[in-house]
């Protein structure tokens, strides 16, 4: 559909697309790992049925969903044989010219694009209101709000410290200001470091001199799995007295919008209290 058709005019997706509400006979498919564990949050799990082999929460649950794929090598003709109404996708996680392609099998292709936690809500009230779940998004929001104003208060007083977020190795990459995990450090007063550029994904070398100059080194559990012996690797690496500080991040925790987003605000709480800096000395 063009955004200058008739619908619910708060229904527009990230490509400015505006999307009729859904009936109860509905077919989901959805490619993203994170909007899979919000569907079923949003009690519409009878009406999923496809998703890719990373969407693997909720455990107990998608395990009886068909995968079509992963997020990048999306099998087309498995998703064909599903006959799905509505294709749930992500500008960042799901290639353009698979999308482009499925836009010819599926009715309803519904792009989603958060830049920020603040954006969940209307993330929220998007999915809901197209497939009749106004009441469940409405209470995602209420939890959302609640965590987002406990964070803010919690750490209203914290000292900004700059934080080296890694998410590869071999190259070493880390992740820009312009990214959504970047924005979900934000709100606990962690300021991203990153190379110079317009990469939002840079790789970055990994000198004394770069470790010596950030107050945290965090290693995500994903994409790439970073375990203790990265850890180790890496203080081998801080210059003694810097006190450069290096820990492991649970990624989806930072990275996963939907409704994950809401215990990635409380869980991001709690980890810089056991991890930084959190009062003026």
């Amino acid at each position: 559909m063009s955004d200058t058709q008739t619908g619910d005019p708060g229904l527009i997706d990230a490509m400015g697309t505006r999307h009729e509400p859904a009936g109860p006979s509905a077919r989901i498919v959805s490619l993203v790992p994170s909007i899979t564990e919000l569907m079923f949050d949003l009690e519409l799990a009878g009406q999923v049925v496809g998703r890719t082999g990373f969407c693997i929460e909720p455990r107990d649950k998608v395990r009886k969903v068909a995968k079509v794929g992963g997020t990048k090598t999306i099998d087309v003709a498995k998703i064909r044989r599903l006959q799905p109404t509505h294709l749930v996708v992500n500008v960042d996680e799901n290639p353009r010219p698979v999308v482009e392609e499925l836009r010819r099998l599926v009715p309803h292709v519904i792009v989603t694009h958060p830049r920020g936690p603040a954006d969940n809500v209307a993330l929220y009230r998007l999915l809901g209101g197209i497939f009749g779940r106004q009441a469940q998004a409405d209470v995602l929001c209420e939890r959302f709000a609640r965590a987002w104003n406990e964070v803010r208060y919690a750490t209203r007083a914290w000292p900004r410290q700059r934080v080296l977020y890694l998410i590869w190795k071999s190259p070493w990459m880390t992740v820009s200001e312009d990214t959504y995990i970047s924005r979900m450090l934000a709100t606990v007063g962690w300021e991203s470091w990153a190379p110079p550029g317009i990469a939002r994904y840079p790789s970055v070398d990994l000198t004394r001199e770069v470790l010596a100059n950030v107050d945290v080194v965090l290693l995500s559990s994903e994409p790439y799995s970073f375990g203790e012996r990265h850890r180790a690797e890496i203080l081998e690496l801080v210059p003694e007295g810097s006190g450069t500080r290096v820990a492991l991040i649970d990624g989806a925790m930072t990275s996963w919008y939907g409704s994950r987003a809401i215990r990635g605000l409380e869980y991001l709480r709690e980890f810089r209290s056991r991890t930084g800096v959190v009062a003026e000395e």
